[in-house]
């Protein structure tokens, strides 16, 4: 019998995973409820018939999910400037087993979720349900509606996008390269700044139409120094607090009590050499102070 504790931990991976395949955990939230609420709609005998709720659940969300990316590939389109996922404070849908800490941990980076954003709907589902959550091609087939060989070949298109895109696994001290950058832009340095960023270092945001915000990504390490200096003096009753965003070292920007920006940051070695900076308000609920 399947009871409350296997409920919640179904929910929880079912959330980690949608949020994975959307970039957007209010969607996920929405796609869990609506399997769920699938779930409840069978009888009693049709739910009893069911060999393995778990996996019909993620069956049922991951075609949900399926028909989101199709769509949310039209909306994007129409998006005011560069769109980015939902960023979030800690981590979400992680599992415990330390087996399978370390891809679930750099599944749920901003990097990570970026790269997703290039694949196609039935790449990222294929990749994700397996190489993330290790789910066999025949069931991905079941999602998809597809052969496990033709699913095979799906996730094998979206892992070489993967390694072309691999980003460098953050040493131990990319919390003391965030917190350097932070007193660096708080004192308005524009050489302490230059010297952390990589030369090559690119800065993205995302602001949806909905907040003042760059309209295309700035590349190179001068310019990104003085941009972000030149921002502070743009708003001087800005803070800035050092957090967690996607399971990596990040900063929030506060001003007048609410956050106006998260900022995820991609560390090689000493140097910062991507920013994701989101400033749409709708992807910054989960950071206001109740």
């Amino acid at each position: 019998m399947w009871g409350v504790t296997d409920l919640l931990h179904e929910r929880r991976q079912l959330t980690g995973l949608a949020y994975r395949l959307l970039g957007s955990l209010s969607d996920a939230e929405d796609v869990v409820q609506e399997a769920y609420g699938r779930w409840y709609a069978l009888t009693e005998p049709q739910r009893a018939a069911i060999a393995s709720p778990g996996a019909w659940l993620t069956t049922v969300a991951g075609r949900i999910c399926l028909d989101l990316l199709g769509s949310a590939r039209v909306r994007r389109e129409r998006y005011v400037g560069e769109w980015l996922p939902e960023p979030l404070p800690g981590e979400v849908g992680v599992s415990t087993d330390p087996a399978d800490r370390v891809t679930l941990d750099e599944s749920i980076t901003m990097a990570f979720l970026v790269v997703l954003e290039s694949m196609t709907p039935a790449e990222r589902v294929a990749f994700v349900l397996h190489d993330v959550f290790g789910y066999p091609f025949r069931e991905v087939g079941e999602v998809l509606g597809r052969t496990p060989a033709a699913c095979r070949q799906l996730a094998g298109s979206a892992r070489r996008r993967v390694r072309a895109a691999r980003s460098p696994v953050p040493g131990s001290g990319s919390a003391d390269v965030v917190r350097a950058f932070k007193l660096a832009w708080e004192a308005g340095d524009i050489r302490g700044l230059v010297g952390l960023l990589d030369p090559d270092a690119t800065v993205v945001a995302d602001g949806g139409g909905l907040a003042t915000a760059l309209r295309r990504p700035i590349e190179g390490g001068e310019r990104v120094a003085r941009y972000a200096v030149d921002l502070t003096g743009r708003i001087p009753a800005m803070t800035l607090e050092e957090t967690t965003v996607n399971g990596r070292p990040g900063l929030a920007a506060w001003r007048d009590g609410a956050v106006v920006a998260v900022l995820a940051f991609e560390v090689a070695g000493t140097s910062v050499r991507r920013i994701w900076a989101v400033r749409n308000p709708e992807k910054l609920r989960r950071w206001q102070v109740a």
